[in-house]
C-alpha cells in the first residue's frame, strides 16, 4: 500500500507524557515521512506532546471544550467533513467512542484502540460502556496479543483486531558505556499507582540490600498518586535516600538507562510497556511481572527474567541472580537490544502500517 497517498485523522485522549502518546507520536512521524496526510484531534489541550507532533508539521486541532460526549461528537464531525480523510483512527480505548461514531455518520473507516488487556479496559470504563467501546469499532488495533485473545474471549471477531506492537526509537535509545563501580543501579519507571505494585518493587530492594548485602542503588522516575505511601514505606524498609532516589517525572529517560545496570518492572496490569522496548533497546536486562504482554517483549532467559504478578519473593531473587552475574546482564542486554530491531523499530512499525491500512480501506465508505 502507498501510504503517502492516505489521509488519516487521529483521535487522541491526551497527549500527556504517556505510553499511548509516545506511541502516537512515532506513528505520526512514520507517516508524515513517507508523505501521509495526517491530522490530530485532541480532547486536551497543550500537552507534551502536542508540541513534538506539530513541529513536524502535523496539525492538533482541540476538540475537548465541551465535557458532553455530544458536543464532542459534533465538534469532530465538523473538523472531519472539511478534510474528509480516508481513516478515522482512536489512540485510546476511551476514545473508540468518537472514532466509531463519527465514522458511522460519515462513511468513514475508522480503527478503534486496545491499549492495555481488555480486562483493565473495561473495569476503567464501566462494564456497560467497556462493552461499548470494544465493539462499537468495525475495527481495532491492540498493541499485544494477550490483548486480542481477551477480545476474542469478549465476541470480537478476529477480522476485526490487528496486532500493531508498539514501537521504539533505536537510534535515541542506545547502549552507552558503564564504567563498573562497585554499585549494581537498579532502576524502575511508570505513574505511581497500585496497580504498578511499586511496593513489591521497594520489597525487593530492601531484601537484596539487607539479607543478600548487595550493594545496590535504586531510582523510581515517575510520579502518581501513591509517591507519598511509596516513601513512607521506603522509610520503613530502611532504604536510605542514599540508596534510593525518587526521582519524579523525567521528559528525557536516556540518562536514566545510562545509569542503570537493569529495569525492573513489578506491575499488575500493564499493556505492552515503552519503558520495557526503551530499556531492551539501550541494552538493558529487565526483570518484570508476566503482566499483560510483556512475556511477548521479554524473553525469559535470554533477554530478562520474568516472574509471577505479586511475589515479591521470585521478583527479589531475580533481581539477585542478575546482580550476582555481571556476564548475565551483558547477555541479556545483547539480546534485548538484538530483539527490539528485529521486531520493534520504526521500519517494522511503517510495514505494520501499511498492513493495517491495507486490510481496513477495502471497507465500503
Amino acid at each position: 500500500m502507498d501510504l503517502g497517498r492516505i489521509k488519516i485523522a487521529f483521535i487522541a485522549g491526551c497527549l500527556g507524557q504517556g505510553g499511548a502518546e509516545r506511541q502516537l507520536f512515532y506513528i505520526v512521524r512514520t507517516l508524515t515521512e513517507v508523505g501521509a496526510s495526517i491530522r490530530v484531534l485532541s480532547l486536551t489541550q497543550g500537552e507534551y506532546w502536542e508540541h513534538r507532533i506539530r513541529e513536524l508539521g502535523v496539525p492538533v486541532i482541540w476538540v475537548g471544550q465541551q465535557q458532553s460526549r455530544l458536543t464532542r461528537v459534533r465538534r469532530i464531525l465538523r473538523e472531519l467533513r472539511a478534510e474528509n480523510p480516508d481513516i478515522i483512527q482512536s489512540q485510546h480505548f476511551f476514545c473508540n467512542f468518537y472514532a466509531a461514531i463519527a465514522g458511522r455518520i460519515l462513511g468513514i473507516t475508522e480503527i478503534g484502540a486496545i491499549r492495555s488487556n481488555v480486562h483493565y479496559e473495561m473495569e476503567s470504563n464501566g462494564r456497560l460502556m467497556g462493552k461499548l467501546l470494544l465493539r462499537l469499532p468495525r475495527f481495532l488495533a491492540a498493541n499485544s496479543r494477550r490483548a486480542i485473545e481477551l477480545a476474542r474471549h469478549w465476541a470480537v471477531a478476529t477480522d476485526r483486531l490487528y496486532y500493531l506492537p508498539n514501537a521504539v526509537d533505536s537510534e535515541r535509545f542506545q547502549p552507552r558505556p558503564r564504567v563498573p563501580n562497585g554499585v549494581i543501579h537498579v532502576l524502575a519507571v511508570g505513574s505511581l499507582l497500585k496497580l504498578k505494585r511499586f511496593d513489591l518493587f521497594l520489597d525487593a530492594i530492601a531484601a537484596n540490600r539487607s539479607e543478600h548485602r548487595l550493594p545496590i542503588r535504586a531510582r523510581i522516575v515517575g510520579d502518581g498518586p501513591e509517591r507519598d505511601n511509596l516513601e513512607r514505606q521506603a522509610a520503613e524498609r530502611g532504604l536510605a535516600p542514599e540508596s534510593l532516589e525518587f526521582a519524579g517525572l523525567s521528559a528525557s529517560m536516556n540518562d536514566h538507562y545510562s545509569w542503570a545496570d537493569m529495569l525492573v518492572l513489578s506491575s499488575d496490569w500493564e499493556g505492552t510497556p515503552n519503558v520495557i522496548l526503551e530499556a531492551m533497546a539501550s541494552g538493558l536486562p529487565v526483570v518484570a511481572t508476566a503482566a499483560g504482554g510483556v512475556p511477548e517483549i521479554v524473553d525469559h532467559g535470554v533477554t530478562g527474567f520474568l516472574v509471577p504478578c505479586g511475589d515479591s519473593v521470585c521478583l527479589t531473587e531475580a533481581i539477585r541472580r542478575l546482580c550476582e552475574s555481571p556476564e548475565t546482564r551483558c547477555a541479556f542486554g545483547a539480546s534485548g537490544r538484538k530483539q527490539v530491531l528485529e521486531r520493534h523499530s520504526c521500519s517494522v512499525l511503517r510495514d505494520r502500517l501499511s498492513e493495517l491500512y491495507r486490510m481496513v480501506l477495502p471497507c465500503p465508505r
